[in-house]
């Protein structure tokens, strides 16, 4: 006769599970961390790669930063808008026109170089005509080159249209002064928008500093804001006294001033 072995008893099953459960509990959070740390190594890569081809431009360019967009008609024509990504206009988007694309070799796609990791496509509403990605970085065109920065370089009094080109070679205090940086807008809808343009916390009009109602560095990489410096280093970096505009998104400045980071010689201007 074959003689069969004891089966678990209910409360062996239910101690198994329990056990089982727990460990799950310990592990889990782990695993999240982990995956969220990768996350912010590759985009921390991909601002390098950014810091790197805004080098790589000025030194083709007799030292220029790189501009944020070229939109005057007698620049263009009447093509479209030319930013550092690309253009976008109701037949799309063409990523090879954009400053960096010599320089950086990848195209605009869901997952890319220029899409930070931890805001992929779904959790923004895309800005420009064609509605597609674009970037989630912003760049620092309203400090390295004012008069090539559309929304504030619009003729008129006090505006920043005027202020000098910025020469990579001689900028002060590259080490804390940003190229780049991960950026969100919030405009009121029930999702963020994208902004390529990383906005600093004050705005000069009418010959005044203001608060920016709308500064663009997010913190979405667990409160804190992935950078590029101009030195082509990155950085994660806390809001540090920084306003939080739009607590819902993470979205707000580094810091409440825009020395050292945004624009380092505001003071004098």
């Amino acid at each position: 006769m074959t003689k069969r072995g004891r089966g678990f008893s209910l409360i062996e099953l239910l101690v198994s599970i329990a056990i089982i459960a727990l460990l799950l509990a310990i592990l889990l959070p782990g695993l999240g961390g982990a995956r969220a740390q990768a996350r912010r190594i590759k985009c921390a890569s991909n601002l390098r790669q950014l810091a790197h081809a805004f080098h790589m431009y000025a030194g083709d360019s007799g030292g220029k930063a790189m501009p944020l967009a070229y939109t005057r008609s007698d620049i263009i024509g009447t093509g479209p808008a030319i930013y550092w990504w690309g253009t976008n206009d109701v037949r799309g988007v063409d990523h090879t026109r954009g400053f960096v694309w010599p320089y950086l070799g990848s195209d605009l796609r869901v997952g890319g170089v220029y899409e930070c990791p931890d805001q992929p496509w779904g959790t923004y509403a895309p800005q420009g005509n064609a509605h597609a990605v674009t970037s989630t970085y912003g760049y620092n065109g309203y400090y390295l080159c004012p008069p090539h920065t559309p929304g504030w370089s619009s003729p008129g009094p006090g505006c920043i249209a005027d202020k000098p080109w910025k020469n990579v070679d001689v900028l002060v205090e590259p080490q804390r002064l940003f190229a780049y940086g991960d950026t969100l807008i919030d405009l009121g809808g029930a999702q963020p928008k994208n902004n390529a343009l990383l906005d600093p916390p004050l705005l000069y009009t009418n010959g005044q500093w203001r608060a920016n109602p709308n500064p663009t560095t997010c913190f979405r990489h667990l409160g804190r804001a992935d950078v590029a410096l101009t030195d082509g280093h990155a950085e994660s970096l806390a809001p540090a006294g920084g306003r939080l505009t739009s607590p819902r998104f993470r979205v707000g400045s580094v810091g409440p001033d825009n020395d050292p980071h945004y624009v380092p010689d505001w003071r004098k201007w």
